[in-house]
Order: structure tokens, then sequence, then C-alpha cells
């Protein structure tokens, strides 16, 4: 399996900011083949920790079922109306994608 986690930090860091985020991903990026779980939210403005990386925004979590299925999404139509629509509010965006397992 394949898990995409991308961190965006918003240059318009409002509520409603991220909620149109949220809403786009949840829009344009939770339907494509593959999918076996996905999620997105907002930081967890609570938990503070040393150990918390606080450098963030929004984030979007995407498990697919295979490394073709995440290549795939890349490049689909919905992936890129989603980037198009919401670029030029992204101050920066950190993308980490893992081979994962998991327990059965």
């Amino acid at each position: 399996m394949h898990l995409h986690n991308v961190y965006f930090s918003l240059k318009d860091q409002s509520p409603e900011a991220m909620q149109s985020l949220i809403d786009d991903c949840i829009t344009y990026l939770s339907t494509q083949a593959g999918v076996l779980s996905f999620s997105c939210g907002i930081l967890e403005s609570e938990l503070d920790r040393p150990v918390n990386d606080r450098d963030f925004d929004v984030s979007l979590h995407i498990l697919f079922e295979t490394r073709a299925d995440h290549d795939a999404y890349q490049t689909e139509e919905q992936h890129q109306i989603f980037i198009e629509r919401n670029k030029d509010n992204w101050a920066t965006v950190r993308v980490f994608d893992t081979v994962v397992k998991s327990r059965k």
C-alpha cells in the first residue's frame, strides 16, 4: 500500500480559507480509483508538545492500494483541478509518501 500525506501551509490562514481547502480535498481528491482510505483536516491546536510539527494548517491523507494507483492519481483531471483552484493560497506544500503495511 502507498500512503500519501500532504501538509499545506496557507497564505490566508482564516478558518474560511482552511474550510474551503478541506471542502475541495473532499470534492476533488476522495474518489479516485484505488483509494482505500481518505481523510483531511486542520492542525490540532491543543497538541503543542516539543515533538509536534506545527508548521502546517491543513493536512491530507490518502491510502492507495498500490503505487500505480497513486501515480495515476497524480495526473488525473480532478487532481489537476484541485491544484489550479487552490495553489494561489499555498505558502508551502510538503508531501510525504510512504510504503506501508497494515496489521491483518
